[in-house]
């Protein structure tokens, strides 16, 4: 989506528009997982380059600015995200030219030498006269060294920079890093708002995709797109029933999907139980209701708490495993045993 926002986006760019005229040298933009940061935000980089900026603050789509970043070729812009983004991308957009080059796999990190290769960028004088904008996400991708340097950056900004940084996760993000950028949080669109977008854009069985993305409008049409609801319904089968046996079946089955995604799924899972259990809600996964009040009031809650521990301590290292078939079987004996 090249010079437009999500209707869910309106009133924030209206509010964004109030900090133009004494632009913050970093903001950085804040909420959950699909609904639209990096659209949003690549949105307002092409407006403060534009050269003939509309009044309501979108780029023209006309000028020569325009036409450049639209060809991502613009002199003043840098985009900052991990090598794995620009495969996705990429591969997206029919380029699978470069993807198809590499052997090893690409990074998840944003690295130090990322950062580093934008000194030369902000040391040159504009070619425009105008700003010079870098968008980088997810802040929470950035390792440690690559952090460091941003801050470093961020602590003594060059004249006429503006960074946008957005983040899935503020609290996965270096506190020295926030402080030095200017807050700007992005609120999820409600569900009527969200689930009408998803049925005008064709998406079949939209209301459950919605709910079991926990309300990302996004994220729910990327699953549906990729058509994981067969694996998706073979994980939430085993936790509605679990047993030795289907944990193992299951975890042969699905060592081929991205493991962060089943990881989440039980993640939503288990909120769910732990939710009926103390209030009789249920978020994520309400055609099994059945299942999970009854798994609610089976298992007491300090091994609901162990159990959730457990998987967001695997989510930290899904993208990482050793085996994914043996990352998945010890997930799922251990949510068996959870419940036994």
């Amino acid at each position: 989506m090249s010079n437009s926002i999500y209707p869910w986006q309106e009133s924030s760019w209206q509010q964004l528009q109030a900090l133009r005229p004494r632009m913050p040298h970093a903001i950085l933009f804040h909420g959950a997982a699909g609904i639209g940061k990096s659209d949003f935000i690549e949105a307002f980089a092409q407006g403060l380059l534009c050269e003939a900026v509309l009044p309501d603050g979108h780029a023209c789509g006309q000028c020569a600015s325009c036409g450049w970043f639209s060809q991502h070729n613009h002199p003043d812009y840098r985009r900052v995200r991990p090598e794995s983004m620009e495969d996705e991308i990429a591969e997206e957009e029919g380029d699978g030219e470069k993807k198809s080059a590499k052997t090893k796999t690409p990074s998840k990190e944003i690295k130090i030498e990322q950062i580093r290769n934008l000194a030369d960028f902000m040391n040159i004088s504009t070619h425009r006269q105008g700003l010079r904008v870098v968008v980088l996400y997810p802040a929470e991708a950035l390792n440690m060294p690559a952090s460091n340097a941003l801050l470093k950056t961020l602590e003594e900004p060059p004249p006429g920079t503006v960074f946008l940084v957005a983040s899935n996760s503020l609290d996965r993000v270096l506190p020295t890093i926030l402080s030095r950028c200017r807050k700007f949080a992005l609120p999820m669109p409600s569900h009527a708002e969200a689930l009408a977008w998803l049925k005008a854009q064709g998406v079949a069985d939209a209301y459950s995709w919605l709910r079991e993305q926990g309300g990302a409008p996004l994220a729910a049409m990327a699953h549906a797109e990729n058509g994981s609801r067969e694996e998706l319904e073979t994980l939430l089968q085993l936790l509605a029933h679990p047993s030795i046996e289907g944990a193992l079946k299951v975890a042969d089955k699905l060592q081929k999907v991205p493991l962060n995604q089943p990881v989440s799924w039980l993640q939503r899972w288990l909120y769910d139980v732990f939710s009926y259990k103390l209030a009789g809600n249920i978020r994520y996964y309400p055609r099994y209701q059945k299942e999970l009040a009854g798994l609610a009031d089976k298992i007491h809650v300090s091994r609901l708490l162990a159990a959730i521990k457990g998987a967001n301590e695997r989510r930290a290292t899904a993208d990482h495993p050793l085996s994914p078939k043996l990352f998945l079987e010890d997930m799922l004996l251990e949510y068996t045993n959870c419940c036994a």
